[in-house]
């Protein structure tokens, strides 16, 4: 398949990795020269080009521009019918991704992460028209969302990743104190949150909350640090709760 990348940054880099070796011809465009010109060089497939040349070369377009340049950039494009994309971008909704990119219609909107590149990222999508199913559903988890809200509010909860890993550094440089080896403490930290999760299915069958019951044996040393958090969890959902409003999200 040919596929073109808008925007060539942080998100980009690993979703070209992950398609890299599948036989793809793959064009990025020129912005960020140096993360472009790197993989270009690192993967025979990959091409740099001008936004133009991506748009007509490609039969699936996917789009990691920033929201506030996105209507200039996608506007001046020419898209064609029968025509797919594949939109990254937080704060640029479907209806007006269906005006810039017009006459394409075959629109989806995901939401990857850095690690898609490894596999096992979770990707939820609306529309779910088959597109990223097809470029990235053999090795990650494909989350097809019935509205534009429900996707939305997966931007709001991966804001939770940099809540645990500090939380889980926090916890890293309390043990250093005591044991005065930052690097085993750091180590054995990521290491024991990794290790639950290793076999998990991640099919939605309530994994979670059973790892969870596992570690709440009163009076435990879990249970007792897990209780003495509870205002923090409250806070949490205070957090997510105030992206209502940017993400257009229903009020509670």
């Amino acid at each position: 398949m040919q596929i073109g990348f808008l925007g060539t940054g942080g998100i980009a880099a690993p979703m070209v990795e992950a398609l890299a070796g599948k036989g793809h011809k793959i064009l990025v465009s020129e912005r960020s020269a140096d993360i472009s010109a790197r993989l270009a060089a690192q993967f025979d497939e990959v091409s740099v080009a001008s936004n133009e040349q991506v748009v007509s070369g490609s039969e699936v377009v996917i789009a990691c521009l920033m929201a506030d340049v996105a209507p200039k950039v996608l506007s001046d494009l020419p898209f064609r019918e029968g025509q797919k994309l594949i939109s990254v971008m937080v704060d640029v909704s479907v209806e007006t991704l269906r005006r810039l990119v017009a006459p394409a219609t075959d629109i989806s909107v995901t939401i990857p992460m850095p690690f898609i590149a490894k596999g096992g990222c979770p990707l939820p999508v609306y529309p779910d028209t088959g597109s990223v199913q097809a470029l990235f559903g053999a090795e990650n988890i494909i989350l097809p969302v019935k509205s534009e809200a429900a996707l939305n509010a997966h931007f709001a909860a991966l804001a939770l990743s940099s809540v645990i890993l500090a939380e889980m550094l926090t916890t890293a440089d309390w043990l250093a104190g005591v044991t005065g080896d930052e690097a085993k403490a750091e180590a054995y930290v990521a290491a024991l949150i990794a290790g639950y999760f290793k076999g998990m299915r991640f099919d939605g069958s309530g994994e979670v909350k059973t790892l969870l019951d596992a570690l709440s044996t009163e009076g435990g040393l879990n249970a007792t640090l897990r209780d003495r958090m509870q205002g923090a969890r409250e806070e949490l959902t205070e957090g997510l709760d105030a992206f209502r409003p940017r993400l257009g999200l229903p009020e509670v």
